[in-house]
């Protein structure tokens, strides 16, 4: 955890632990084709990939180990955590009602000898357990593919329990 979320008192919501990283969730971001942002199954969320989209729109893009680095990189799969928690909270209201974040789908839009994947979706990972504690670990993938949509730099997806 980061130094400002583990000063906080082990009580603390999702949502102190987000403004303590200074973060403000934005609005969910709208599918860009025929799919949905989540689906619900019993008591598990089923999120849809989501990437590295600023609040105006921007796309992080270019390709991992070639145009980007593993550092931007990883900030470009935290802001996509951001996006992810955005649809968790328009899907259930309240991210207090996460009791596990199960597994982490990431994606990562590589150079061809690029090997550091685990290293860039850490960013999602890492605000995954700042943001949740011990219920934020999770099982994990890290792939490497040629091209993601529109280029951008990462892409995430998720299956979270809830209660």
């Amino acid at each position: 955890m980061n130094q400002a979320s583990s000063s906080l008192p082990p009580a603390a919501t999702p949502y102190q632990r987000l403004a303590a990283r200074g973060i403000t969730l934005p609005a969910s971001p709208a599918p860009v084709a025929n799919f949905v942002s989540h689906v619900i199954v019993g008591n598990l969320l089923f999120l849809s990939g989501q990437g590295p989209v600023e609040v105006g729109g921007v796309k992080h893009t270019g390709k991992v180990g070639h145009d980007v680095s593993v550092g931007d990189a990883y900030r470009h799969a935290q802001l996509t955590g951001v996006n992810l928690l955005a649809v968790i909270h328009e899907a259930l209201g309240d991210l207090g009602r996460v009791t596990r974040v199960v597994k982490l789908f990431g994606m990562v839009n590589a150079a061809s000898d690029f090997n550091a994947h685990p290293q860039v979706i850490n960013g999602c990972s890492d605000l995954m357990v700042d943001v949740f504690g011990v219920p934020g670990v999770h099982a994990r993938s890290a792939v490497g593919f040629a091209s993601l949509p529109d280029q951008i730099t990462v892409e995430i997806e998720a299956i979270i329990a809830f209660e």
